[in-house]
């Protein structure tokens, strides 16, 4: 079905022709362009992470540190409430209650968050290894 003047086949731009470049030129080009560009970016592994790391995990840390300083400051109201209760000092129980549930809320948060160590690890993180 060629024409003496077209092509036989698809991506030949006529005659014999050899091209400038082969395949295996092509290949070691793209082995030297790969081996380049992972001096230059991260594994694909860590990205991954990274990018599960902000999904719904992100959302699950963000869930759980909001529930925390909130159940502080809902358990602090209430103790502060049922003081008021029993001992009769109407505003004082409620206030002296949340704001010390605001205090344990903010202190959960910070421990839960990894900033300040737990109870009785002295100076310690608790990513750092203890010794």
């Amino acid at each position: 079905m060629a024409d003496k003047n077209r092509p036989s086949g698809t991506g030949r731009t006529g005659g014999d022709a050899e091209p400038s470049f082969h395949d295996d030129d092509l290949e070691r080009r793209r082995r030297a362009l790969e081996a380049g560009l992972a001096t230059r970016r991260p594994d694909r592994g860590q990205g991954e992470e990274a990018k599960n790391a902000g999904g719904t995990s992100g959302y699950g840390q963000a869930f759980k540190l909001s529930s925390e300083f909130i159940a502080g400051i809902a358990v602090g109201t209430g103790l502060g409430w049922m003081v008021d209760r029993l001992a009769g000092s109407s505003p004082w129980g409620l206030i002296v209650g949340l704001l010390l549930g605001f205090g344990a809320g903010i202190l959960n948060v910070l421990r839960s968050a990894g900033a300040v160590a737990e109870f009785g690890q002295g100076d310690k993180r608790p990513d750092e290894p203890k010794k």
